[in-house]
């Protein structure tokens, strides 16, 4: 029997399929087919954070993924996205585990006030980093032209602001890194390397991009994909909220960077739902992307509880509610408890799963915000799925309606797909 096996995919396009529970990779694979070829899938993904939130390990995550390929029947590639990396030990694990695609997070080391500082601040705030900085003076002055024409001058004031936003958190990235390269030197396992520089109340500047990326590649870094802070509200569980037109002109300049000193690819972070940028995103990168989702599986999991335990569907909204205040701190949404009606308050089922699992492409300017119900139930997974008997209580439905589960699944990720084939 075939036993599929993670592999680096390098530039090709490329779609991660998060999976929070374990059960979902029959119905990734399945959408995988259904959308046809174009774009390499990354079957086995999850975060450090996901995992610690689920109770589970790398090698759970590596071992369901694989177990549902060779029940899938899946004979063509996968990477493994190790996600959300942020120290050695982060590495070692998920090496260890056979992971191939591994994902720094330096976030921990950015200043997140550095947009908002004044000139005195500023000043006072690199003089503490530039000990550690060695690209300033090298960097400091020069203008580039970009293949599309756009020109990034790359002047005091930017790179002051690079520097102090950013200096620590380059560094950071760089060690792990390297802690990476030297893993997989003594295993003898391939990799490749994305770096996350997403996670900022402001989006990355191409100033910025140049920077980072221009200090990684030259120190060694293996450098397959990149996903910067792009323009507009990148929500969990909800469609792109923003100007889609300036968005794709914004992504041409990131890709001519990208083009530039690498290639590499643009990764899209907390992608999952947002079709309606999908097509802009391969247009602007010429089909050199990575898209990365994770909870949207999770969401297609409670539609199958939804549909064949209502009750159970009920409890799991009201608990989702208690812990949401408390569980969404770590998340870019704007769901408030008073937005989405309390199960009771509903007696159809059919319409308790559109408020709180359908909706979610209707966010354009102008349309309000109808997409509470789904938010709160994204960023409550872990309250759910570590719950002692609602978690194994979602994981036996799911288990006693494995078709269904797979058909949501399919229907849902293959419209992720043909949207960005659209504009590839």
């Amino acid at each position: 029997m075939f036993m599929p096996q993670p592999q680096t995919l390098g530039l090709s396009a490329s779609f991660g399929f998060g999976d929070r529970i374990g059960l979902a990779t029959p119905g990734h694979v399945e959408a995988m087919r259904r959308a046809g070829g174009a774009i390499l899938p990354i079957f086995p993904q999850q975060s450090i954070r996901e995992m610690a939130r689920t109770g589970r390990a790398p090698q759970d995550v590596m071992r369901d993924a694989l177990d549902g390929l060779r029940a899938s029947g899946w004979t063509g590639m996968t990477g493994a996205d190790a996600d959300h990396l942020k120290t050695p030990q982060d590495v070692d694990v998920t090496i260890e585990a056979g992971f191939t695609f591994f994902t720094i997070d330096p976030s921990g080391h950015v200043d997140q006030q550095a947009d908002d500082y004044d000139e005195v601040t500023l000043q006072e705030k690199f003089a503490q980093v530039r000990p550690e900085i060695e690209w300033y003076e090298r960097a400091l002055g020069r203008s580039l032209h970009l293949s599309n024409g756009t020109s990034i001058d790359l002047d005091e004031p930017a790179c002051l602001r690079a520097a102090v936003k950013y200096g620590r958190a380059i560094n950071a990235a760089i060690a792990l890194s390297d802690h990476i390269r030297l893993r997989s030197d003594q295993t003898g396992r391939p990799y490749e390397i994305e770096l996350s520089v997403d996670e900022t109340a402001q989006p990355t500047t191409l100033a910025e991009h140049y920077l980072i990326a221009e200090e990684c590649l030259s120190r060694g870094m293996k450098l397959v994909s990149l996903a910067p802070r792009f323009i507009g509200d990148f929500e969990k569980g909800v469609d792109y909220k923003g100007d889609v037109a300036a968005l794709e002109r914004s992504l041409a300049d990131h890709a001519a960077i990208a083009a530039l000193l690498g290639p590499y690819k643009l990764s899209l972070h907390s992608g999952s739902d947002k079709l309606s940028m999908y097509a802009a995103l391969a247009r602007a990168t010429e089909g050199r992307f990575h898209v990365k989702t994770a909870g949207t599986s999770y969401l297609e999991a409670l539609r199958v509880v939804a549909r064949h335990d209502e009750t159970l569907f009920r409890r799991i909204i009201d608990s989702a509610r208690a812990c949401y205040n408390r569980d969404k701190a770590t998340y870019h949404v704007s769901a408030t408890l008073d937005s989405a009606p309390p199960p009771a308050s509903v007696s159809d089922g059919a319409e308790l799963e559109r408020l709180y699992l359908e909706c979610w492409e209707d966010v354009a300017p102008g349309a309000g915000f109808t997409a509470a119900g789904r938010q709160i139930l994204h960023c409550t997974f872990g309250s759910i799925l570590t719950d002692g008997q609602l978690g194994p209580a979602v994981r036996g439905v799911l288990e006693a309606y494995p078709e269904t589960y797979t058909e949501v699944l399919a229907e849902h990720f293959a419209r992720h797909l043909h949207a960005l084939r659209e504009g590839m």
